[in-house]
């Protein structure tokens, strides 16, 4: 099958393929600075070999569950000989939109909320959505200002909503039968032609905060206990 190259990423690059659907390419390059791996990095900082090979495995570790769960992603099949995920065409909301669904509390939701709460306290799954914008550091926005912006409508909004917290069960129960604690995950979600809202991106180790004995795991080690 044709394929080209239509965007160049930090962690993936992505292909068109002549029957419409694009290709991912897992990258073993990572966020981080000055040589040490942090995924709330927005530029790369070092290389670990096999690390897009590990993300893959996990992303298709959990897309085929929530598929089988009737949630709609953008997952089609992937090939780990060469470290690519086929997918379905998605458009993004706006500039690009990150969803947050918290099961804890900790990192910036403790720096804005600190006085209200303490760190690690438990949440209904709460989830809150921010733009991907590094210059403004990723400003938060609510439902009203989404409809407001013109970058979703309230129907799309509550689909996602619910979806959120459908996967993160999905996967904070998986991590829970290995004794692992998810406190936090961040999704990427997309739109059909239709508008039907999709899972989009992938579902990693660096996208999510998990905590082993009451320890943050990093997101290689986690990789390697959760497939342990």
């Amino acid at each position: 099958m044709e394929k080209k190259l239509v965007y160049t990423g930090k962690t993936k690059d992505v292909f068109a393929l002549d029957n419409g659907n694009y290709l991912l390419k897992f990258k073993d390059d990572c966020t981080g600075k000055d040589g040490v791996f942090d995924p709330g990095e927005n530029s790369v900082g070092l290389t670990i070999d096999g690390v897009g090979d590990v993300n893959l495995r996990m992303s298709i570790y959990f897309f085929e569950k929530i598929n089988a769960e009737g949630i709609k992603t953008h997952y089609v099949s992937a090939n780990l000989a060469d470290t690519t995920m086929e997918v379905l065409a998605a458009k993004v909301f706006g500039k690009g939109l990150e969803v947050i669904c918290r099961n804890k509390a900790v990192g910036s939701f403790i720096r804005r909320y600190g006085d209200y709460m303490e760190p690690g306290t438990d949440l209904p799954s709460y989830v809150e959505m921010t733009f991907k914008n590094d210059e403004k550091g990723d400003p938060l926005v609510t439902k009203d200002g989404l409809i407001v912006l013109g970058v979703m409508n309230a129907q799309q909004y509550d689909d996602i909503k619910a979806m959120t917290q459908k996967i993160t069960k999905i996967v904070s129960d998986d991590l829970r039968e290995k004794g692992l604690v998810l406190y936090d995950i961040k999704f990427e979600f997309g739109y059909d032609a239709d508008g039907n809202v999709m899972l989009i991106d992938e579902i990693a180790s660096g996208n999510m905060r998990v905590y082993k004995d009451g320890e943050y795991i990093d997101p290689m080690t986690l990789s390697k206990l959760f497939f342990a």
